[in-house]
Formats: C-alpha cells, sequence, structure tokens
C-alpha cells in the first residue's frame, strides 16, 4: 500500500505542473488513468483493513479531487466529491465486491469463484428456518484471516445487506447504476439540510420505483 500512494502523489504532482496547459476534461481524464486506476486495481481486497489504512487511500482521491477542480485545501472535500460522484473508498470497495457477486451470480465472474456461491432459498436444511430473500446467499464461517477470504466473505455479507430492488437487476449496467445510487446517497446526505435530505430521499426513491416498473 506505500508503493501505492507514494506513487500516486508522484503522478499527481507531475500533473500538477501541466494543469495550466490542459483543459479540465483532459485533466481528467488523465487523473482517472494515471492514479485512480492504481487505487482500483485488486481494491476489493481492502474490505475489513483498520481505518488508518484506508485514511491513507482516500487522501489520495482527495488530492486528485482538489486537482481536477481547482480547489483550495481548506474548501470541504464532501462537496468536491459530490460534484464528480466519486465514491469514498470504502464505498467504493463495497461497490467493487458486489458487483464481484452480480458477475459470479450470472455466470460472467471466474468458474471457482462461482461454485462458491450458493442461495439460501437452495439449502434445504434453510428452507423452514425464516422467510428469506431469493438473492440471499450462505455465508460459510471461515478461520483463516487471509485477505482473499476476508475480501470473499465481505463480499457475501454485503451482498445480502442490498435490498431486492438492487440485487434484482437484470443487467450489470442497470445493478451498477441502482447500486452506485444506493452507496452515493448515504455518504453525502449529511452535507445537506434536513428538507434537502427528505426531498433528495423522495426524488431517489420514485427513480428506483419506476426503474422497477419499467423493466419488468
Amino acid at each position: 500500500m506505500s508503493r501505492t500512494v507514494s506513487s500516486c502523489f508522484a503522478v499527481l504532482r507531475q500533473l500538477h505542473s501541466i494543469r495550466q496547459s490542459t483543459s479540465p476534461a483532459v485533466l481528467l481524464l488523465l487523473v482517472v488513468l494515471l492514479v485512480l486506476s492504481r487505487l482500483d486495481y485488486g481494491n476489493a481486497t481492502l474490505a475489513g483493513l483498520p481505518g488508518h489504512q484506508l485514511n491513507r487511500l482516500q487522501s489520495v482521491m482527495n488530492a486528485a479531487e482538489r486537482l481536477v477542480c481547482s480547489a483550495r485545501n481548506y474548501e470541504h472535500i464532501s462537496l468536491l466529491l459530490c460534484d464528480l460522484q466519486w465514491l469514498w473508498v470504502p464505498e467504493w470497495t463495497e461497490f467493487k465486491l458486489s458487483m464481484l457477486v452480480f458477475r459470479c451470480l450470472h455466470g460472467t465472474a471466474l468458474p471457482y469463484l462461482v461454485s462458491e456461491l450458493r442461495r439460501v432459498a437452495d439449502v434445504d436444511t434453510r428452507k423452514r428456518l425464516r422467510p428469506t430473500s431469493m438473492s440471499a446467499l450462505v455465508t460459510p464461517s471461515s478461520c483463516r484471516t487471509t485477505i482473499g477470504d476476508r475480501a470473499f466473505l465481505a463480499a457475501l455479507c454485503i451482498w445480502n445487506t442490498l435490498p431486492s430492488s438492487i440485487t434484482a437487476s437484470g443487467t450489470l449496467n442497470t445493478f451498477k447504476r441502482r447500486l452506485k445510487m444506493h452507496l452515493f446517497v448515504p455518504s453525502f446526505t449529511s452535507i445537506f439540510p434536513n428538507c434537502v435530505q427528505r426531498i433528495l430521499f423522495c426524488i431517489l426513491t420514485l427513480i428506483s420505483v419506476l426503474e422497477v416498473i419499467f423493466t419488468k
């Protein structure tokens, strides 16, 4: 992680020196390709890491956001992230893990991952316990603490907490759009007044309902 953080900041310093000679769109593209792609690579294994480790990666994203928006150091980072609709590092990790489970359930992931998934509704010993969602997955117990094992178990737990309106999405693009909205709203509504939060929540709920109706 130390090498990733240091290399990202080195790239940001180089981009900062040429920001005056590039357009905002080109600068954003360079930041995404040269900086965010490094944070995105393998970030599904970040599940369960302590907060001070995630804060190091978040500091890179904050610096990238300030560079793209030409913002001062004292400007609130939540408003800057909201402008570009970027997720915080923990939510972005949940986003990647949820996409991994979706791909496994639809047969587009690696075979060894697909074989590890079982729906709760398909397990005979659990059918009579209580009503369960058709999309709920069995979360196996584990005595290991390796990064890969921790990430896969976290993916199953995150999937089971998602509402059915998201897990029942028919396509990957629809799933990504609904999931990002689900993760994005709670992360940034705290910066708005209560009345604006209620209005925003009603609008997003209406959009989700209309998507479910028209996709059936």
